[in-house]
């Protein structure tokens, strides 16, 4: 099966591990991947760009300012610029539904820019300023982290370049680690993961939660969920299947 022009929008870097499994199979198919990412701050750059690599995945940034997403001209006129350039034919976005109450920063405004361009990337929009970059087609819109699924992918094929990409982003491990101690008593979370506690510096406890995370998750969508697959992403098609039959 040949591979697809896909394009990952997202406000932070965790999304790109997130959806690695769709975006390496698709750079393995001989697709295009490509990941533009709303925020990230500069000492996290270069993990995500060598996590990018590994999945085979292109990768920019936006530099849109934190706490400030907005819907304005320039924001976006800098997303449908991508989006034009790149013109995908699959678009990964946050999930519309759970961004309402995700109270990560800038998850409602993020969502709502992004199909404000998605929507205008198709229209006569800002042509004296980007009169290189022509209209294209609306794409197929797959929402991760989604709050009611329609599908999944299996991703057992390019799980090690998952786990691979994950332990690129120590920044965001250390990060993790900093939240969840907040919140989580020391002993439940070595419980959870084995080691925890003994695990230094705190990226690399981060780097250990994540990883149980992620297994969790591709085996709940996978295996758990009798879905024919060992381990899976999880995705929501924004409007219904186009099938040319139906399928097992």
């Amino acid at each position: 099966m040949s591979g697809h022009a896909v394009l990952l929008i997202a406000n932070y870097g965790a999304e790109l591990i997130a959806c690695a499994g769709a975006l390496a199979l698709n750079a393995r198919a001989g697709g295009r991947s490509h990941a533009l990412l709303l925020l990230a701050r500069p000492e996290a750059r270069a993990d995500l760009e060598r996590a990018a690599g590994v999945l085979g995945c292109t990768l920019e940034f936006a530099d849109l300012p934190y706490g400030g997403i907005d819907l304005t001209y320039e924001q976006k006129k800098r997303l449908v610029k991508t989006i034009r350039e790149f013109r995908p034919g699959i678009v990964i976005m946050q999930d519309p539904e759970r961004s309402w109450h995700d109270l990560d920063p800038d998850r409602r405004m993020g969502m709502m820019l992004t199909l404000e361009a998605l929507a205008l990337a198709g229209r006569d929009f800002a042509q004296e300023d980007l009169s290189s970059a022509q209209p294209c087609p609306l794409p197929t819109l797959y929402h991760l982290w989604p709050e009611e699924p329609n599908c999944v992918v299996d991703i057992g094929p390019v799980w090690e370049l998952k786990l691979e990409a994950l332990a690129c982003i120590s920044y965001q491990h250390a990060f993790t680690a900093e939240q969840i101690e907040r919140t989580i008593a020391p002993g439940e979370l070595e419980r959870a993961v084995p080691g925890y506690r003994s695990a230094d510096p705190p990226a690399l406890r981060g780097l250990a939660l994540h990883r149980v995370m992620e297994q969790a998750s591709a085996l709940h969508h996978g295996l758990a969920g009798h879905t024919r697959f060992a381990r899976a992403e999880v995705y929501r098609r924004e409007g219904p299947f186009p099938l040319v039959r139906l399928v097992p």
